[in-house]
């Protein structure tokens, strides 16, 4: 048995539509108006009934549903044009930059390792040539160099990790506000739906129906 097709019913709302109608018929017992459903018709005479005549169970819900449908089109439109926010994109130097960042401590440090060995070892054979001791001052040089070139290496990636992090800049108002107002119009759309379209045409069927003769 095929379902008909509202004109307004979208495809992808179709499975709502059915979760409300279930949802209906499962609770039929709390409403004294459906109190026929098991005994007039069987739940699945119900629901296929009420399938069947979905383009005028839904149009009591018409405008709810062309509220919902608008919100919902806005929200994606806006989810659409959300874009990351306007960092500096790197440029060709970049990639140097970042080369010379992270050469200059290792070079640096290679250097005053080299210098201070050199230095005290000559420091150590000939304590009066000067030069071993131009060279321990050399060393401590590069020693700081390479010091500093590690706290801007360690500040750099620190501030690109800050940069990377994933934020967004939304058009579409203060964060949260598009979807509760989707939730919104989804619901008022599902109570009308059950309120003005599939509880009075399930209670309509019923009374169309004679009840059972056999029934007890």
């Amino acid at each position: 048995m095929h379902m008909n097709v509202a004109p307004h019913l979208l495809t992808e709302d179709r499975a709502e539509y059915e979760r409300v109608l279930d949802d209906a018929l499962s609770t039929a017992h709390a409403r004294p108006e459906l109190a026929g459903v098991g005994t007039r018709l069987t739940v699945a005479q119900l629901r296929a009934m009420t399938l069947n005549a979905t383009a005028l169970v839904t149009s009591a819900a018409a405008s709810e549903y062309d509220h919902f449908v608008k919100v919902r089109e806005q929200n994606r439109a806006s989810a659409g044009t959300r874009t990351p926010a306007p960092y500096d994109l790197p440029g060709p130097g970049a990639g140097v930059v970042a080369i010379v960042t992270v050469m200059v401590p290792v070079l640096a440090g290679a250097a005053s390792v080299i210098f201070l060995l050199v230095g005290a070892v000559l420091h150590a054979l000939a304590p009066t040539v000067a030069f071993g001791a131009t060279l321990l001052t050399a060393g401590l040089v590069f020693g700081s160099l390479a010091a500093a070139g590690l706290l801007c290496a360690a500040a750099g990636l620190l501030v690109t990790a800050l940069r990377n992090s994933p934020v967004e800049v939304s058009t579409g108002g203060p964060p949260g506000a598009p979807d509760d107002e989707l939730s919104r119009a989804r619901e008022a759309w599902r109570l009308a739906l059950l309120e003005r379209g599939i509880v009075p045409f399930l209670r309509d069927a019923l009374a169309a129906t004679p009840p059972d003769p056999a029934a007890p």
